[in-house]
């Protein structure tokens, strides 16, 4: 990746599906979390799991960061608030202020329907 100027992801608390807008088909790339999904566990280690989380959370969205850094324009969209937890993550380093990021909600998507998103959100521009 990172040919391109723009970059689209469809992101949840799971994955987050990379997308470069190109004259090319686009190509998507998967990043898995490994945030575990579980049932609430409440007792003594409620917030030890809780830490846990955020702290892998925080890893997932550093890594997304590392692949953001370099380009123009992103779009961030999905249907969790995963986006907006990335969002106001890159706000706070610098190395993202020359980066345009948007964010919109969007629904589950089929891989065709994320990239006819991202060509229809960047082919506007």
């Amino acid at each position: 990746m990172n040919k391109a100027k723009y970059l689209g992801i469809w992101m949840d608390h799971a994955s987050a599906h990379l997308m470069e807008f190109t004259v090319d088909p686009i190509v998507t790339k998967t990043i898995e979390t490994n945030i575990p999904h579980h049932s609430h566990n409440f007792g003594k280690n409620e917030n030890l799991i809780h830490h846990k989380e955020q702290h892998q959370a925080q890893e997932y969205y550093k890594k997304l960061g590392q692949l953001i850094k370099n380009y123009e324009e992103v779009i961030l969209f999905g249907p969790t608030d995963a986006k907006v937890e990335l969002f106001n993550f890159l706000r706070k380093d610098q190395h993202f202020a020359k980066v345009k990021i948007t964010v919109t909600q969007a629904d589950k998507m089929t891989e065709n329907q994320q990239h006819a998103f991202v060509r229809d959100y960047f082919s506007k521009r």
